[in-house]
């Protein structure tokens, strides 16, 4: 039998390959342990109270009392047993709960201990391990320039480990970022109305979304999770630097110490508030605005119980 030979090379890109796999199965790994505890802890009960479901299907059929709504009166039952029954329905609580992450090149800025992508990745796997607590359904959709990867929704543990291993490991073949396109790709694809997390820093070279985010968020329960860094907004002094667009390549140098610079810094930062804070409300779609590097569990928390609050007095 002839002796198969195999190049150093080979043998160390393997190796390089199998260390890589290791990494980022401890990566899920924690990060699964760090998040579940985090769902167990603080606000899976919010979660639950937070969405309605699908709809309403019947539960049992009860003798007419007075009060009770003469339409759903049964009236077979009522015909064989000649008393008066009416039909009990009870909330349809499975939900689907879809992610749709921004994998563009501007969610790798971080000033901090962690990028917006690191931040995102976390968020999304509070938000999964949630779900699957509450018996749902949960996908995932990642997009750049261009609709990257669509996760299906299904149920269960295994699910959601690929869908973490996939924020964690995906590396993305667009540069820029089209949510309009991302939106209007939910709303094809995505035939039961779901509960629709976009998670994303907004900024985007198409900034006209706003009419495919109105279509979902009439189609879907749609919330914006806008994912920030503090440098985006704080102008910080470090000398002359030179700065380079994650998304274009476009490059320029900038002396940060100047009053101009610093007041560029604030005035984009408010403008850019302003105008995505008028989108979302004229589109009838919630946010959550959250820093990286910073623990966002209380602000998730509050949203949630904001939401059920609502639903309580709708």
């Amino acid at each position: 039998m002839p002796l198969k030979f195999r190049s150093t090379g080979e043998a160390s890109g393997q190796d390089d390959q199998r260390e890589a796999t290791r990494e980022l199965l401890k990566k899920v790994r924690k990060i699964e342990i760090h998040t579940k505890r985090m769902v167990t802890d603080l606000f899976s009960g919010e979660y639950h109270s937070s969405f309605r479901g699908q709809g309403m299907e019947f539960d049992e059929v009860r003798e007419y009392q007075a009060g009770d709504d003469i339409r759903f009166i049964d009236w077979n039952v009522t015909a064989r047993t000649g008393v008066p029954f009416i039909k009990k329905f009870r909330e349809e609580r499975e939900m689907t709960v879809l992610l749709a992450v921004d994998a563009s090149p501007s969610l790798r800025f971080g000033s901090g201990a962690q990028t917006k992508a690191e931040q995102a990745a976390e968020i999304a796997a509070v938000l999964a391990f949630s779900a699957i607590a509450n018996q749902d359904k949960v996908g995932c959709l990642f997009f750049t320039d261009q609709v990257e990867h669509h996760i299906l929704p299904k149920k269960g543990r295994a699910h959601v480990l690929r869908i973490i291993r996939e924020l964690l490991g995906f590396r993305p073949a667009g540069r820029g970022t089209n949510l309009a396109g991302a939106l209007e790709h939910i709303v094809r694809t995505q035939k039961r109305r779901a509960v629709v997390f976009v998670l994303s820093d907004f900024l985007t070279e198409a900034p006209d979304f706003e009419h495919a985010l109105s279509l979902c968020a009439r189609k879907h329960d749609t919330i914006a999770v806008q994912l920030a860094d503090r440098r985006e907004e704080i102008p910080v002094g470090a000398g002359l630097i030179r700065l380079a667009d994650a998304e274009t390549g476009e490059e320029r140098w900038v002396d940060s110490d100047t009053r101009a610079w610093a007041e560029h810094v604030r005035t984009h930062a408010a403008a850019f508030e302003k105008d995505i804070s008028a989108v979302l409300r004229r589109c009838a779609t919630d946010r959550i605005k959250l820093v990286a590097g910073q623990a966002f569990m209380l602000e998730l928390g509050q949203f949630f119980r904001r939401r059920a609050r609502k639903l309580v007095w709708a």
